[in-house]
């Protein structure tokens, strides 16, 4: 399912117009987005919780030349589904 699939699923079940649907969805991206940005954490009972992960500094290697590279640490999202999520899928 696409972003466009997505915001026609929310419009038909919520009973609302294709263009709130859109900016629903687009409003609630951005509040995970920023709160991710500031370091928080974002929890959905039922599906899951969004949060930052760290990952450290680490040398890699060039896959054209072999040499090695020093990769920086860097900040990444993770999710982690909750319980009703993955019950549902089993």
């Amino acid at each position: 399912m696409n972003k466009t699939e997505l915001i026609d699923h929310i419009a038909e079940q919520a009973d609302i117009s294709k263009a709130a649907a859109g900016r629903a969805l687009d409003a609630v991206i951005a509040g995970v987005k920023g709160t991710l940005k500031k370091g928080g954490s974002v929890t959905l009972v039922g599906f899951g919780t969004f949060a930052v992960g760290k990952r450290t500094a680490r040398t890699g290697r060039n896959p054209r030349t072999g040499a090695a590279i020093k990769i920086k640490a860097a900040k990444v999202p993770k999710f982690r589904p909750g319980k009703a999520l993955k019950d549902a899928l089993n």
